[in-house]
């Protein structure tokens, strides 16, 4: 099966892989340099973009294909109130108009403190981005890319690359965030076929 023809290498190779598949992909590459730009503290573009657009040229669909949006975080502990982050969504937004794609800003330093009250449970109090990304519910989804301080793609997948290349959802058990895992999942197989998901 061609779409399988990078799962089970080694991650460097992965890695080399993803980051030209999304490099390639004019949707990613300008989002990309758009959030270098807005220059937030420890961003990262994170999640669907990034393994939808893989799943996408490995399986012959469009740019775009299946993305509602293009996730954006950052990290900045020095002002947790809304109003702060809402500044920055509200800049973030000027700042990618014209983009096909909307995109959702969110100060990670804050989602321990609307986490409960969203998803019904307690939520760490994160350090950094790439904290937040070691949470998510499958650690297929755990990937997000920024550009480094040299301009050269800095990556971060916890889990390594192999879930995204092999079309598979993995869970993440670290929370309790199963419904998550299935909803996504489901969802996942609705647009790849391809795709298998490993029960919670």
């Amino acid at each position: 099966m061609d779409h399988l023809r990078y799962s089970g290498l080694p991650f460097e190779a992965q890695r080399v892989v993803f980051l030209d598949i999304l490099l390639a992909d004019a949707l990613v590459r300008e989002a990309l340099a758009r959030a270098h730009t807005l220059d937030l503290p420890d961003w990262l573009v994170v999640s669907g973009a990034l393994y939808n657009t893989v799943w996408n040229h490995l399986t012959g669909k469009p740019s775009g294909y299946g993305i509602r949006d293009v996730d954006l975080f950052y990290f900045d502990d020095a002002d947790l109130s809304y109003e702060a982050e809402d500044a920055v969504i509200r800049r973030a937004a000027v700042h990618f108009e014209g983009l096909p794609l909307p995109v959702e800003v969110r100060n990670q330093a804050r989602v321990h403190l609307w986490y409960p009250q969203k998803f019904g449970q307690p939520c760490p109090r994160y350090l950094s981005s790439s904290e937040s990304v070691s949470h998510f519910a499958s650690k297929t989804h755990a990937v997000g890319v920024r550009y480094d301080a040299d301009g050269q793609l800095d990556l971060v997948a916890p889990f390594g690359l192999d879930d995204v290349f092999s079309f598979c959802i993995v869970p993440n058990r670290v929370m309790d965030n199963q419904r998550t895992h299935e909803t996504k999942g489901a969802r996942a197989r609705e647009n790849w076929p391809e795709i298998s998901v490993v029960p919670w």
